[in-house]
């Protein structure tokens, strides 16, 4: 039985520079205030390294993917995580032989490494080539059993689908963990304001798997693209409890209840009126079912 004891998340909304070890120190300045705030699981943006660098197809851009093995700042966080009784995950750009993958290692409060999860779902339109830079993840989504009880982790573009957050929820997940980069389209793809749109697909997620849901954006100009930060905490209703602005850096707060939100999800009955047997279709992509 999970304790009625609530679980402090941290979410860091950040500014970023194309200096890695400015970036990195930040982002260990900002765990760190955070640790001191209560916080025992703590999440940082999608690619906080550096600028968001798949606006543009760039050769140039793959120096910038490093192996697990050695890699330059992950061994500094799982170090942070032991040292602070931290749940980390942690995104970074990584190199597997010829491959090149949008990665999350999720580091446990006693310093394990739980895994490595690389990206689904790779977008690819103006402003987003990600395609050109990452191969579609091989690892399956993943929930973890923490120190701090049990999260489900993706990354950005895999939060518009609801297929990958049942997978987490299915697994046990009772927080959703979305570390993301997402701001202004550009003019050839609209211009359009996906802020609002952005917010509802996850808290879409957050009523319909009756979990926790949190993303963190960064806020800024880079190139032509403006981050609109936004990075917000709902509970498993689907009640916003701690949203940022479009601009400022912050470190967003909340306490979960991990065992009320698990009482309350079986008492809603999502899981247990499923129909599995009824959705082959999901299982193709045209949804031809024969």
């Amino acid at each position: 039985m999970l304790s009625l004891t609530p679980v402090r998340l941290a979410v860091v909304q950040m500014r970023l520079s194309s200096e890695l070890n400015r970036n990195i120190d930040q982002a260990i300045a900002q765990v760190r205030t955070a640790a001191a705030a209560g916080a025992q699981i703590v999440l940082l943006p999608e690619l906080f390294e550096g600028l968001y660098f798949p606006q543009v197809e760039r050769e140039s851009a793959f120096s910038l993917a490093h192996p697990v093995a050695k890699h330059p700042f992950l061994e500094q966080f799982q170090a942070i995580a032991a040292e602070l009784n931290l749940v980390l995950p942690i995104s970074f750009f990584e190199k597997a032989g010829q491959a090149h993958y949008n990665s999350l290692a999720t580091f446990d409060a006693d310093g394990q490494r739980l895994g490595i999860y690389r990206k689904s779902h790779i977008p690819d339109g103006p402003g987003y080539e990600e395609k050109y830079y990452f191969n579609p993840g091989d690892t399956g989504f993943q929930a973890f059993s923490t120190c701090h009880g049990n999260i489900g982790t993706a990354i950005c573009w895999d939060q518009w689908f609801p297929e990958t957050a049942r997978c987490l929820a299915l697994q046990g997940a009772d927080l959703l963990l979305y570390p993301t980069a997402i701001g202004s389209e550009p003019p050839e793809a609209g211009a359009i304001n996906t802020q609002k749109m952005w917010q509802r697909a996850m808290v879409g997620h957050a009523v319909s798997n009756a979990c926790y849901v949190a993303a963190a954006n960064r806020v800024g100009q880079e190139g032509e693209a403006n981050f609109y930060g936004s990075s917000f905490i709902c509970d498993y209703t689907g009640e916003i409890v701690a949203q940022g602005d479009r601009a400022a850096e912050t470190i967003l707060y909340a306490d979960l209840n991990f065992a009320q939100a698990q009482e309350f999800r079986a008492g809603m009955g999502f899981f247990r009126d499923r129909r599995p047997d009824l959705y082959r279709a999901l299982l193709t992509l045209d949804g031809q079912v024969t």
